[in-house]
């Protein structure tokens, strides 16, 4: 299995209504891009995460599936048209594990 976590610093000024359509937008991406095993995402409340104040995690079966996913039209759209207008700075990371 494949691990793509994401999180996100917004710029200063970003309005909670562009935040909130950010974040429709990421969890509707789990019906629309084939080869998402599961995706969740959401607002940080531990206060510890250093400014990243919201975060995304898409399970793939297998690498393919993540390779699938960056380029994908859907995937492509919201970070161009509604992530990259808005963000401050984006920490990524993919990482593989056995299933239990």
């Amino acid at each position: 299995m494949i691990e793509h976590i994401v999180l996100f610093k917004w710029q200063d000024g970003t309005s909670p209504e562009a935040i909130a359509a950010v974040m429709a937008a990421l969890q509707a991406m789990a019906g629309q891009i084939p080869g998402i095993v599961s995706l969740s995402c959401g607002t940080d409340f531990s206060g510890r995460s250093q400014g990243y104040s919201h975060g995304l995690v898409v399970r793939f079966a297998d690498r393919a599936g993540l390779e699938a996913y960056q380029p994908h039209p859907v995937h492509q759209a919201i970070v161009v048209n509604q992530i990259k207008p808005i963000v401050a700075d984006v920490l990524a990371m993919d990482y593989e594990f056995e299933a239990a």
